[in-house]
């Protein structure tokens, strides 16, 4: 059934049919803070709460901050949605059907796109689960496929995305966004990769990881960070840069295979402050490192935590958990605020 729409009432509808939005009323907060080492008070303050700026999402994921617009945006996957999140007024859709374009329903349950991240020029850059490819919104707002083949074949469906200060583009490919996942019978590639694409050339850097998810560089560049949710082998992996733009042998960095199944969620998406601690999601919610990879504390949010990213002025912390969208006021900076203060 239709219903004519008064003025101003289509806000509200899209609000109601993507997330609730909490502006305009009592801040809600979820989850609670652990700190494990004094270190953590120089990071995040001691009132830092876990606040709600919408809810009622599928499968919220792969955060990025527009500072040009000011607003945050983010991937509900299952409803192939891209949201979008502006300080004065809250929750809408920005883009509909750009992780899965094809014109049969999907049969998987993650259509969308996951990762989001700008390159630098400014443009918005898309992991597209569904189409199996990345694409990167041009200036008419139309998302344009950057790759989608490796030596000819497929990707499978890749998941995070981080570009280097040369432009070069590097990503995840592993295969959640497949209809069968691991055993679909459309892969074309039998290894799930960590990837570079760097002036219309893609180069494989490692297969080693079985389920590599999350991708953050250092604030130097010299060390990537990949992480893998594979349930045995939950980690963190940091890889040495090399000038050509290629990894070294990588090392783990962090190993939380023992909470998996215990705690909610799995080592996923990650934000590397200026100071070189890495924030990044895993079973329990946020892991708080310091370079050296110490455990400095966790944001739980009681959820599944998919991913997060640093916005606003780079101090605030957005946060992707399950069905909510959320953020968190640090007293760090994210990599590349500095330029806007």
């Amino acid at each position: 059934m239709r219903y004519p729409l008064r003025p101003g009432l289509l806000v509200i509808l899209l609000c109601v049919s993507i997330g609730t939005s909490t502006q305009g009323t009592e801040p809600k907060t979820i989850g609670q803070i652990i700190r494990l080492d004094p270190a953590l008070d120089q990071l995040l303050p001691e009132n830092a709460v876990i606040e709600v700026l919408g809810d009622g999402f599928a499968w919220s994921e792969g955060p990025v901050w527009i500072p040009s617009g000011q607003y945050a945006l983010f991937s509900d996957i299952p409803r192939n949605q891209i949201v979008q999140w502006k300080p004065d007024s809250g929750i809408s859709i920005f883009r509909q059907r750009v992780g899965y374009s094809g014109p049969q329903p999907f049969t998987g349950k993650e259509p969308g796109t996951n990762g989001l991240a700008l390159d630098p020029q400014g443009h918005l850059v898309a992991c597209c689960h569904g189409d199996r490819s990345i694409k990167r919104m041009n200036e008419k707002g139309e998302f344009e496929e950057i790759v989608s083949r490796y030596q000819g074949k497929r990707l499978n469906s890749p998941n995070d995305l981080v570009f280097h200060p040369d432009g070069a583009l590097y990503f995840t490919d592993p295969p959640y966004g497949l209809p069968k996942g691991y055993d679909d019978p459309g892969r074309e590639l039998d290894w799930c990769g960590v990837y570079r694409l760097h002036d219309g050339h893609l180069t494989l850097l490692t297969r080693e990881l079985e389920r590599p998810n999350g991708i953050g560089f250092s604030p130097d560049y010299k060390t990537l960070y990949v992480a893998q949710s594979k349930s045995e082998a939950a980690i963190w992996k940091a890889y040495p840069v090399r000038k050509d733009g290629t990894l070294d042998a990588g090392t783990t960095f962090y190993d939380v295979s023992e909470f998996m199944g215990k705690l909610p969620g799995a080592p996923d998406g990650m934000a590397v402050d200026a100071h070189g601690n890495l924030w990044a999601t895993g079973p329990g919610g946020i892991y708080i490192f310091n370079p050296e990879g110490k455990v400095l504390g966790r944001i739980d949010t009681g959820q599944r935590t998919a991913n997060c990213t640093f916005g606003d002025d780079g101090s605030t912390l957005y946060i992707t958990a399950d069905m909510f969208f959320c953020r968190v006021k640090t007293t760090t900076r994210g990599i590349g605020f500095s330029d806007w203060e």
